[in-house]
């Protein structure tokens, strides 16, 4: 063992330094003091990988926090005209160097806007050579700058829409939204006349889609939706009665919020005015929701639906906290048979011991022959 040891220290040794006898490269001299840079290539190498890391770092944290506070200053003057309170004393906050929030309330029909960037991780240029080489051997991943507004509507608008789950996105989402949305579960995935190729519509049924896209006269979705501008930066519009992670049991009435989510990617700072229009349009579509009116055959076949998924969960809960109790009173077995042992005499010991490890092994030849 101890040789082993000295091997691999010996390898991980660097070798030691060897004057060279004849040097006649460029060396500085000063007092006792000689300087040889000739004699420090590997060093100049490492040390210009590390300026240049550095410097990408200091430019992606740059461009990350310009591109968030360009959007912010854009959007701010229609988040100033919708809400008595737009933003927080602070303004945008920045959590990193990637993630960066805004929290606006007070206007009717809304409780509240969560805006939420999520940038690339431009600082850090081991990240994005992982990202690129992920991309290479996985066409369908596509990183991007998004950002989401979390329009969480306010008990009295929640109170007068049905209850549905309804998406319209971009058909390169299709391959993850459902492992991060679980409330998108609940719907169909169909094309629609209405909307570009590059576009589909999730809903439970065709009713809620037909209302959503003719619910306000003076307002057209799918015209927005196919502005060749607007479509450059948006990647998902839902409208869902259902939380977004499935929850352990099901939620009370009071726990049960209504959201309108749209997914953008991050415009370009010098292009960040662009999406206020789009933007600006989701306002008048929250206020336009109240104009649905579905079939009741509808109405009732989603409560079904959802009277049986909170019918699964909550036996699921029921059936994992019996799995629970059984675990913790085998336990309690166990603890209580190790400490019954641990009072008795060696010699007992060791016969319980012999006793058990006969029977692991009659266990384990019966499973054998089984499968034999």
């Amino acid at each position: 063992m101890a040789n082993l040891l000295v091997k691999i220290l010996g390898a991980m040794t660097p070798p030691p330094f060897v004057q060279p006898a004849d040097y006649d490269g460029w060396e500085i001299q000063w007092k006792f003091l000689v300087f040889r840079p000739g004699l420090f290539q590997n060093q100049a190498y490492l040390l210009a990988g590390l300026l240049v890391y550095v410097v990408i770092a200091i430019y992606g944290k740059y461009d990350n926090s310009k591109r968030a506070n360009s959007w912010y200053n854009a959007h701010l003057t229609l988040l100033q005209d919708q809400f008595s309170s737009p933003t927080s004393a602070s303004g945008l906050i920045a959590d990193g160097y990637t993630d960066f929030f805004n929290f606006s309330t007070g206007r009717r029909a809304i409780a509240s806007l969560h805006t939420i960037f999520s940038l690339r991780p431009r600082q850090d240029p081991l990240q994005l050579i992982y990202h690129l080489g992920w991309q290479m051997y996985d066409l369908r991943y596509n990183p991007y700058d998004e950002l989401i507004l979390d329009f969480k509507l306010d008990a009295e608008m929640a109170a007068s829409i049905p209850d549905y789950v309804w998406a319209v996105l971009a058909k390169d989402e299709f391959a993850s939204i459902k492992d991060k949305r679980w409330d998108l579960t609940f719907t169909r995935t169909v094309d629609h006349a209405s909307l570009p190729a590059s576009l589909s519509v999730m809903a439970e049924w065709a009713d809620v889609t037909d209302n959503l896209f003719k619910a306000t006269p003076t307002f057209s979705l799918t015209k927005l939706l196919s502005d060749p501008i607007n479509l450059k930066y948006f990647k998902s519009l839902s409208v869902t009665d259902q939380p977004r992670e499935r929850p352990a049991v099901p939620l009370t009435p009071s726990e049960r919020e209504k959201h309108v989510i749209l997914c953008l990617v991050v415009p370009p700072a010098d292009k960040a005015a662009e999406t206020i229009p789009l933007v600006s349009a989701m306002f008048t579509f929250i206020d336009g929701l109240t104009k649905m009116n579905l079939r009741p055959e509808t109405r009732s076949k989603m409560k079904k639906v959802r009277e049986d998924v909170d019918k699964e969960i909550r036996e699921e809960a029921v059936k994992e906290k019996k799995e629970e109790i059984a675990e913790d009173k085998k336990a309690a077995r166990r603890k209580a048979e190790l400490e019954r042992v641990s009072r008795l005499s060696a010699a007992e010991q060791k016969k319980i011991i012999e006793r058990d490890r006969k029977r692991a092994l009659k266990r384990s030849q019966g499973k054998v022959v089984r499968k034999s």
